[in-house]
């Protein structure tokens, strides 16, 4: 039998919600063109789902990554760590952008995609400048993840 010890499951908890929080994200540049391109009548219910995705997996993973973390820094006691200080920053960041970026502008784009699909069958212009914007900021927030999980694993400083 294999013994495994609390910080070991706290460490696996805290990776996998990581994965949990961020895993589909990385889908969105991938599929959201796509939709958009050849089928942008299902528009508003893909930013719905992208608002659903946040409140039911995205934030609550955050909320489990910050917690696991919190306590993994304790007990090791490596608060002082670039690898501990680099990540934190990162997904306070990233939960602020998502309260104060992302869902406003999920709503938005929900609501233009709706507006201009029953004014005339087309996505806008104000549609589209929004939709890159958001895309952009994800991208970035992509980004941000992968340094995050490079100074976790690699742990630069230690």
């Amino acid at each position: 039998m294999l013994a495994v010890d609390f910080t070991s499951v706290v460490v696996a908890i805290h990776v996998m919600a990581v994965v949990a929080a961020f895993g589909v994200t990385f889908a969105y540049p991938v599929f959201l063109p796509y939709l958009r391109r050849n089928h942008p009548q299902v528009m508003p219910a893909v930013h719905e789902a992208q608002g659903l995705v946040s409140s039911r997996l995205i934030m609550p993973g955050m909320a489990v990554i910050l917690i696991a973390g919190i306590y993994l820094a304790s007990k090791l006691d490596v608060w002082s760590e670039v690898w501990v200080t680099v990540p934190l920053v990162i997904l306070l960041i990233i939960g602020g952008l998502g309260g104060m970026f992302f869902t406003p502008n999920e709503r938005r784009l929900t609501e233009l995609a709706r507006r201009d699909l029953d004014a005339g069958g087309e996505l806008g212009p104000e549609y589209a400048a929004l939709f890159s914007r958001v895309a952009i900021v994800a991208a970035a927030c992509s980004g941000l993840v992968l340094v995050a999980i490079f100074f976790m694993v690699a742990k630069p400083g230690a």
